[in-house]
């Protein structure tokens, strides 16, 4: 049987294992808040455990905890809207292109397998990630309709086809990736331009909106599950050098690598901006953001509040609000 240590046993043990000075009833209530196993141990490194945090006071990991938990309230709801903005666009420009039920725009659309010889290794990639697409919706709507999705049901009793939007509303935003990434290049390019993303220097295949999906995703995911954000640990593969590129050309930010928080709020701030959302909403999203940095800079060392944001943290807020 393991014996678990009580919250006057955990504040002893940040004390003499780890130098932490933690005392009292505020200390002790705000441990118990936030967790020693979701908290202290989720927060106690940048990016990877091997980078640990120099903490001094209990003060500091309590700035830290606060300071992801204020990013996520700011960033969920600018997410969520992307996300289904997004959706509602590239549903738009299917409708233009004939019907959207499924079986259709799986024919019809989802092809991009067609530009491919026949048989060949890259055929025989595209056709299967077309199928693993299928399976996957297929799952979706079996899912819900077992789950009793009204979305879903409605269709099924109604001897009807399921509309393609009915699908967006029940698949995973990594899943509408998926979508994207099995059109043709023409659709794909079509979708870019009414969402006002095609370049012909960095979209000539037509793929910089699937790489916006993907790379948000993850973010989205670590968000909406309450997940570590302040350091990017979520981030599980390197964006491709095109969509750094674009980014760097529509805003005119250098140096966008994902490799700290300030990026993703670049590239949310760009996207926000492709959707119409006022210079009043954008600037307050910076002005919330950049409050946060300097409140968590006020409390712990500037060389590990640097390790955090950046070394170009500052210029590349200016930059971002010279760009809206």
């Amino acid at each position: 049987m393991v014996k678990g240590k009580t919250t006057n046993g955990l504040m002893r043990h940040l004390r003499d294992n780890h130098g932490v000075t933690i005392q009292g009833s505020k200390n002790k209530k705000e441990l118990l808040n936030m967790g020693y196993y979701h908290g202290y141990k989720g927060y106690r490194f940048i990016g990877h455990s091997q980078n640990k945090i120099p903490y001094t006071s209990f003060d500091e990991i309590i700035a830290v905890y606060e300071f992801d938990t204020n990013l996520k309230t700011i960033l969920y709801p600018r997410i969520m809207f992307v996300e289904t903005a997004i959706k509602n666009y590239t549903l738009n420009t299917l409708i233009g292109m004939g019907p959207v039920d499924f079986d259709y725009v799986f024919s019809h659309l989802l092809n991009d397998y067609k530009k491919e010889n026949t048989g060949n290794k890259n055929y025989r990639e595209k056709m299967k990630k077309r199928l693993e697409l299928r399976n996957k919706i297929n799952q979706a709507i079996s899912y819900n309709y077992a789950e009793k999705k009204a979305v879903i049901s409605h269709f099924f009793h109604s001897n009807k086809p399921i509309p393609l939007w009915a699908i967006f509303e029940v698949i995973s935003l990594g899943e509408f990736g998926f979508f994207l990434h099995c059109l043709n290049q023409d659709v794909r390019i079509a979708i870019a331009k009414d969402l006002g993303m095609h370049t012909t220097s960095h979209n000539q295949n037509g793929r910089i909106v699937e790489d916006i999906i993907f790379l948000v995703k993850e973010l989205r995911n670590a968000v909406a599950h309450n997940s570590v954000v302040f350091d990017c640990r979520f981030k599980k593969t390197n964006p491709p050098s095109r969509l750094k590129g674009y980014l760097q050309s529509e805003t005119g930010i250098t140096n966008i690598s994902f490799d700290n928080i300030v990026d993703y709020f670049i590239i949310l701030t760009f996207l926000l901006k492709k959707l119409n959302i006022t210079k009043t909403e954008l600037k307050k999203i910076i002005r919330e953001f950049f409050a946060e940095s300097e409140k968590l800079r006020n409390i712990i060392p500037i060389p590990v509040h640097t390790s955090i944001m950046g070394s170009d943290f500052r210029k590349k807020v200016n930059s971002l609000k010279s760009y809206i």
